[in-house]
C-alpha cells in the first residue's frame, strides 16, 4: 500500500495534475476576492460591471496559461490525439462554438453593450449581462404594455448575433419617432384643433426635439442618412367618419409611454376648455332624419290588414 501511494506521489502526471489544480484554485480565489473588493469600493454600476468582466476575463486567461505550461512538455504527442478528437468536439459543440463566436463580434462590433435595449431572436429588452455563451436581458413587453419591465429575466444565446437581426433601440440614437391620434368630429374648428395639438406636443415633446437633434447630426455623419425632421409634425387626413389629427413626435426610448399619457391628458384638457370648438368623434351611429311610419290595421278581412 506504501508503494503504491508512493507510486502517485513521485508520479509526474499526479503531479502535473496537483500543480495544475492548486494554481487554479488560486487564481480563481483571487479573482472572488479583487472582485467582491472593487463592488465595495467602485460605486458607478456600469464602470463596476465592467471591472467585473476584465477580471474575470484575466482568471480565464491566466488559468489557461498555467494549465498550458504545466502540460507543454506532454502536448507534442497529444497533438494527434487532439487533432482527432477536435473534429468530433467541433461538431457536437457547434452552437457552444457559434456562442463563442458571436461573443466575439459583440466585443469588437459594437452591436450592443449592457444597458443597451434590444430586440434579440422576438425578445425585447434591456441587457442586464453579456457572458461568453449567453446574453442576459431584462424583459420588457409581453403582457405589459408600454416597453415596461415584466419582471422575467431572459437569456439568449450570443450565436444569434450572427444568425438572426439585431434590434437595438439606444445605441447610436437614443430617441424614437412616435405618434398619437385624435379624431375630431365634422363641424368643429379644426383650425384651432390642429393649432391646440401642435401647441401641447411642443410643450410635452419639444424637449426631446431639441436633445435628439445632436444625437441624429452625429449619427447622420457616422452613417450614410438624410436629415430628418426631429421636430414636432402635425398632420390632417378628412375620411368618411371624421377629421383625423396625427402628431407624430420625437421621445426618449425610455419614456414612451409616460409622454404618451401627458399628451392624451393636456389634449383633454385642452378639449374641456374648448367651449366645444373641438368635439372628439367616436365609432358610434347616429340615427338622424327617420321618417314616421304610420301602422294601421284592419278589424275586417275586407280591409286586408292594410299597413
Amino acid at each position: 500500500m506504501e508503494a503504491t501511494i508512493q507510486g502517485w506521489l513521485y508520479d509526474p502526471t499526479v503531479g502535473k495534475l496537483a500543480a495544475a489544480a492548486a494554481g487554479i484554485i488560486f487564481i480563481f480565489g483571487s479573482v472572488h476576492f479583487l472582485q467582491r473588493a472593487m463592488a465595495r469600493r467602485i460605486e458607478d454600476s456600469e464602470t463596476r460591471y465592467r471591472a467585473r468582466k476584465i477580471v474575470s476575463f484575466l482568471g480565464y486567461g491566466v488559468a489557461f496559461l498555467l494549465v498550458t505550461g504545466v502540460y507543454s512538455s506532454s502536448l507534442g504527442q497529444l497533438t494527434v490525439a487532439f487533432g482527432v478528437a477536435g473534429a468530433g468536439i467541433a461538431f457536437a459543440l457547434q452552437e457552444v462554438i457559434a456562442s463563442i463566436a458571436g461573443w466575439v463580434a459583440l466585443s469588437f462590433g459594437g452591436f450592443y453593450r449592457p444597458g443597451d435595449r434590444v430586440q434579440l431572436n422576438g425578445i425585447r429588452g434591456d441587457v442586464i449581462d453579456i457572458g461568453v455563451l449567453r446574453t442576459t436581458l431584462m424583459e420588457c413587453g409581453q403582457w405589459v404594455k408600454g416597453d415596461l419591465y415584466n419582471g422575467r429575466i431572459v437569456r439568449i444565446s450570443n450565436s444569434f448575433v450572427l444568425k438572426e437581426p439585431v434590434f437595438n433601440y439606444s445605441a447610436d440614437f437614443p430617441f424614437l419617432w412616435d405618434e398619437i391620434t385624435l379624431p375630431v368630429r365634422y363641424g368643429s374648428d379644426w383650425e384651432f384643433a390642429r393649432e391646440t395639438l401642435r401647441g401641447v406636443v411642443n410643450e410635452i415633446c419639444g424637449d426631446h426635439a431639441l436633445h435628439s437633434r445632436k444625437a441624429w447630426d452625429e449619427a447622420v455623419r457616422k452613417y450614410q442618412l438624410e436629415d430628418a425632421q426631429v421636430e414636432p409634425m402635425i398632420t390632417m387626413e378628412a375620411n368618411d367618419n371624421w377629421i383625423e389629427f396625427t402628431a407624430r413626435y420625437i421621445v426618449d426610448y425610455r419614456k414612451r409611454r409616460t409622454v404618451k399619457d401627458r399628451l392624451f391628458t393636456r389634449m383633454l384638457e385642452e378639449v374641456d376648455k374648448s367651449t366645444n370648438r373641438i368635439r372628439l368623434a367616436s365609432a358610434t351611429f347616429e340615427l338622424t332624419d327617420l321618417p314616421p311610419l304610420n301602422i294601421r290595421l284592419g278589424k275586417n278581412s275586407d280591409a286586408g290588414g292594410a299597413i
